[in-house]
């Protein structure tokens, strides 16, 4: 399954290591209820040459929600920064498997940069089968990188309260069943139980074997079917605040589904609204 612009396997990663044009991310980021520090555990430990790519600063804080997609001018020049750019092929893993770096991946996508993928399995996987990891920063060389931002990959909430309402999109929700269906509080204060009207609901670990990596894309459509999920229907992901929604943009480029988009805000901004409808139970 190993292919450059969706996932690849720590094989290929280990093959491809001194490539000259590889660049290699870190992406990982937790929940704000876990006690992790992200920056902290890649300084003490990352895959030789990894950059530490940080969601919540390359990130457009002029929002009061968390991590949302950077504007162009600052994505470019953070890379620049990094020192990846045109030319480069990138790989970004993080700390919990195959998760959050669809995150970064998807950003990556969303500026017209498709030479990026997710490292199957992620740090986890690249440690239990002894491979190197260092806690040395990198030497950084500035590289231009050209960025055209794709508008389609990405929705806001006008356009996720028309689909809810209309029914033209499949609204898919990663988020845990318990918080999905309102019984579980959300892990940020102040929001509402509950989900999107109309939407599904396939959790991201459903997506997942039990080493982190991802599941065969025969495995992935019968798992998207048994969501009850139109597949002929453009999709569009949500989960708690975006961090975790691209995981299922993955698994769709792995059946050949390419017609995704991200809700950005996610539930960190429909559940603080209360004139946005709610849905709870199975409804």
């Amino acid at each position: 399954m190993d292919d450059p612009k969706t996932l690849v396997s720590t094989e290929w990663l280990a093959a491809h290591m001194k490539d000259p044009d590889l660049r290699i991310l870190d992406g990982s980021w937790h929940l704000p209820t876990v006690d992790r520090d992200p920056k902290a555990e890649y300084d003490a430990a990352h895959i030789p040459g990894a950059r530490f790519f940080d969601i919540d600063e390359i990130a457009d804080l002029r929002s009061d929600l968390p991590h949302m997609a950077p504007p162009v001018e600052k994505f470019m020049s953070r890379m620049r920064a990094m020192g990846v750019g045109d030319g480069h092929q990138v790989v970004v893993y993080d700390t919990g498997g195959t998760t959050v770096a669809t995150r970064t991946w998807w950003t990556f996508r969303l500026m017209g940069f498709n030479d990026i993928a997710v490292l199957d399995g992620g740090l986890p996987k690249w440690q239990a089968e002894g491979r190197p990891v260092e806690d040395m920063p990198p030497i950084v060389r500035d590289r231009h990188m050209t960025v055209r931002r794709q508008n389609h990959l990405v929705k806001d909430v006008t356009q996720v309260a028309a689909a809810s309402k209309l029914g033209d999109y499949e609204i898919i929700d990663v988020r845990a069943r318990g918080r999905f269906i309102g019984e579980d509080d959300e892990p940020r204060p102040g929001l509402r139980k509950g989900h999107i009207p109309g939407s599904k609901n396939l959790p991201w670990n459903d997506l997942l074997n039990e080493d982190g990596t991802m599941k065969d894309p025969d495995t992935l459509r019968s798992l998207f079917e048994a969501a009850g999920i139109d597949l002929t229907k453009p999709a569009i992901t949500t989960c708690g605040s975006g961090g975790t929604a691209p995981i299922l943009c993955m698994a769709m480029e792995l059946i050949g589904k390419t017609d995704h988009s991200v809700y950005d805000g996610a539930w960190a901004e429909w559940g603080a609204f209360p004139t946005l409808p709610i849905a709870t139970g199975d409804a």
